[in-house]
């Protein structure tokens, strides 16, 4: 089984390689067949940036003419598909902050906080589920998916692209151009916050 996975792999990214070289050939039908293999989860990543339909179809149409522009200068150095989710992640940052937005909740709000002896106020009481049961039951993924639209962008953004993308540290770092160091540090935050918007529903086991 592991040869076979291997010999996928393998296979794989010599499909994408071959993809590559024709697309900076100039060859339209290797354009096209990139669009078919990545459109649909780029759409989905632009979605859950920007939250609009509308504006994340624009942002991965920018993003795909911004990439066969800039086609002959990619050298490879990482995955195609990567390199293409760091254009369209920027593609959906730069609409988000282009248009008009309510001022952000501060993610001070939403993190634990600790008294003078270092004891958390009001910490987390235990959820009567886990977290895996929560998450394959469709009310509560919409709930989380609502809690995380709280969230202030830049950590919104990291979390998306980790938990739900499941792209690894590295890799997301590259696409939001910061440190690894970084990446975890938002994403730690992120995730206290998460759960500091999800206790109220879960607390007891209530939602």
């Amino acid at each position: 089984m592991e040869e076979m996975a291997t010999s996928a792999g393998s296979a794989a990214i010599a499909d994408e390689a071959a993809m590559l070289a024709r697309m900076q050939a100039g060859d339209d039908d290797a354009f096209e067949a990139c669009v078919r293999a990545h459109c649909s989860r780029l759409l989905v990543v632009a979605r859950r940036i920007l939250q609009n339909h509308e504006d994340a179809d624009e942002a991965v149409q920018d993003a795909f003419l911004s990439a066969f522009k800039g086609i002959g200068s990619f050298q490879g150095q990482s995955r195609l598909g990567t390199w293409l989710h760091r254009i369209v992640v920027n593609a959906a940052l730069g609409r988000l902050r282009s248009r008009q937005r309510h001022p952000e909740r501060s993610i001070e709000d939403l993190l634990p906080h600790f008294g003078d002896d270092e004891h958390q106020i009001d910490p987390p009481t235990p959820w009567k589920e886990t977290s895996e049961s929560i998450v394959q039951q469709q009310e509560s993924r919409e709930l989380v998916r609502r809690c995380i639209n709280q969230l202030p962008e830049i950590y919104r953004t990291v979390l998306v692209l980790r938990d739900i993308e499941e792209l690894d540290t590295d890799e997301t770092a590259r696409i939001l151009e910061t440190s690894p160091g970084v990446v975890k540090t938002r994403l730690h935050r992120a995730r206290q916050a998460l759960r500091s918007l999800l206790d109220p529903y879960f607390r007891g086991g209530e939602a």
